[in-house]
């Protein structure tokens, strides 16, 4: 499994409180949320993900293969 990223996100309390509603709808954390909604952003706009930066055992695996552009 490849290391995740750590870093400091400033964000909007109002921002945060629509996040934290939402990520309890889907039943996620809220950083498991945003990660979620960054990468499907990425899908949506063509951008790439590095394979090696997936998941070795990660049943959503086939959900990142798009990104081979």
């Amino acid at each position: 499994m490849s290391e995740k990223k750590k870093f400091l996100l400033r964000i909007d309390s109002n921002v945060y409180a629509a996040l934290e509603k939402w990520a309890a709808d889907d039943l996620r954390s809220i950083n498991a949320e945003i990660e979620f909604l960054l990468t499907d952003a990425l899908k949506k706009s063509g951008r790439s993900i590095p394979k090696n930066s997936l998941p070795e055992n990660d049943s959503s695996k086939t959900e990142y293969e798009n990104f081979d552009n």
